[in-house]
Formats: C-alpha cells, structure tokens, sequence
C-alpha cells in the first residue's frame, strides 16, 4: 500500500473520530439543554389543547398540524437565528425581550380568567356560532402560534443557556434538534389527548370486556380532561409569565421578589415536600401574573373604551 493512501486513509479515520465525538457533544447538548427546557413544555402542551377543543373531530388533527408548523417556524426559522445573533452581538437584549414576551403571556392568561369569570369575550367564539369557519379556525391557529412563539422563546433561551459556551455551529445544531423534538413531543401529545374520545368511541365499537368499560371511561372523560386541560393552560400562561417577569427582573438587578418567591417556596419545601414547594412557587408566580396581565387589560381595553366614553 501506497504512502499516500495509507496517510489518507489516516486522515479519512481522524475526520471519522472527530465527527464522532462531535456527533456526542452534540448528543449530550441536546440532552442538557432538553432536560432544562422540560418545565416550558408541559407548559406548552397544557396551554394548546385550548385552541383546539372548538372543531369538529375531523378538523381537529389539521389544526394541530397547523400549529405544529407553525410551532417549527417560530423556533427554526425565527428564533434561531434571532438566538444566535443575540447571544453573539446584543447578549443584554435577550432578557428584556423575554420579559415582554412574560407579559404578553400575563396579559393573555388574564384576559382568559376574566372572561371565564364573566367578562366580556375579545373575538369570536365558538359559542358565538361563527360565521365564517374558514376565518374562525385561521384566527385560532393564529392566536395558538403567536402564544406559541413566547413559550418556544423561552424554550430556545433556556436551551441557548445550556450551550452559549460551545461553537456557533454547534449551538445551531443543538437548538435546532431541541426545537424539533420538543415540537413533537408537544403536538404529539396535544393530538392524543383530543382524540381520547374518539379512540373511546372506536373501543365501545370494538366491543369487549376491557375495551367497551374502557372506551366508555374514554368517552365520558376527554371533556373533562379537556376543561381542566383549560383551566391549567390559563394557569400556565400566568405562572410562565410572571415567573419571566421575576427571572427578568432578578437578573437586571431587581431580585428582591424573586429571592421572597424562592426563599417561601424552599421554606415550603421543607415542610411539605418538593411538589407543594414547587407549586408554591408557581403560585406567587402566578400571582404576579394576573396582577401584571390585569394592568395590560386596563391600558390595551380600559384606558381607549374610557377615552371613548369622554368623547
């Protein structure tokens, strides 16, 4: 063999060993950078179901579909380049921007409560009978992907934390498999749960003495489990929300109400137990969230039907 094949084919053996161990950084990015994302995806995955309970059965699996699409657009096509190019050139940017990002979630989640305490409902329901179906279903998917783009900010941000040591490429790389797995991950999830009754139905058909009981449990429940699906999505937008608001405002140097929130949730904690520290966390979170979704509500609703009033 030839010197010159034998240093090639050395070379071809180190280009192979690099891009293996690349392909484990790579691997071990992604499993660090999805573990710490995980808390914004259950978040996620209770916040969609909302937008979807109002179709008919078979209009419902196009619309999570349209969702996801538009769930991998707002994380690959929008906030990953804006990720990258922030962390490299505007680092100080991206915790204000996420912070409105909080408050657009606070100032959703509180129009949600209001209206389920009896407010006036902002837009079309179904409740309403909508006339135009084909515009109804673009507003829903509008509304769920535009609340989407703030929980995958916050996804891509936790993400990006995980990573902002490793080479720009690398970070693409990683943040792009975390975007696309947490995307399936979510939808897959939000497509089970509202086809449950549908999977009951064909179970009672089926028939049986497990599939029959077990689709109708299946059956009678999906509404259930979809109002409180609801209720947690409601809840969800508030606690992310406000708990941007703390993180933001802790690491610009105003900590004193996150360090309250840990220290209460940590003194919890060791009281009664990890979960009731955590959802007390969640909790004050949450608080935060309605008291600053409620001062958006009253600038963007109160202050103009005032002024209209005046006139």
């Amino acid at each position: 063999m030839s010197v010159g094949l034998v240093a090639l084919l050395d070379d071809v053996a180190a280009i192979a060993r690099g891009a293996a161990a690349s392909l484990d950084k790579v691997g071990a990015g992604v499993a660090q950078a999805g573990a710490k994302a995980a808390g914004v995806v259950v978040d996620d995955a209770a916040v969609t179901p909302a937008y979807v309970n109002a179709f008919t059965p078979e209009r419902e699996l196009p619309v999570i579909a349209r969702i996801a699409r538009g769930s991998l657009v707002n994380k690959l096509v929008i906030l990953l380049p804006l990720a990258l190019g922030l962390s490299a050139f505007l680092p100080w940017a991206i915790m204000p921007l996420l912070m409105l990002g909080g408050l657009f979630l606070c100032y959703e989640g509180a129009e949600k409560l209001m209206e389920a305490l009896g407010a006036e409902h902002h837009g079309e329901t179904v409740e309403d009978g909508p006339q135009d179906a084909v515009a109804f279903e673009q507003a829903r998917v509008k509304g769920a992907v535009r609340t989407d783009l703030i929980l995958s900010a916050e996804i891509m941000a936790i993400a990006l934390g995980e990573v902002a040591a490793r080479p720009v490429a690398e970070q693409a790389v990683i943040l792009s498999l975390v975007g696309i797995g947490i995307t399936v991950a979510v939808y897959g999830v939000v497509g089970l749960l509202v086809k449950l009754d549908d999977i009951g139905l064909h179970l009672v058909q089926r028939g049986g003495a497990v599939a029959t009981p077990l689709g109708r449990a299946l059956v009678l429940g999906t509404p259930y489990v979809l109002s409180l699906l609801g209720v947690l999505g409601m809840a969800a937008m508030l606690w992310v929300g406000g708990g941007i608001l703390l993180h933001g405002a802790e690491s610009l140097g105003f900590g004193a109400a996150a360090h309250w929130q840990h220290e209460a949730a940590h003194h919890v904690e060791a009281i009664a137990g990890a979960a009731a520290g955590w959802l007390t966390g969640a909790a004050l979170a949450g608080v935060l969230g309605v008291v600053a979704g409620f001062v958006v509500v009253g600038l963007l609703h109160g202050v103009p039907a005032l002024f209209k009033r005046q006139a």
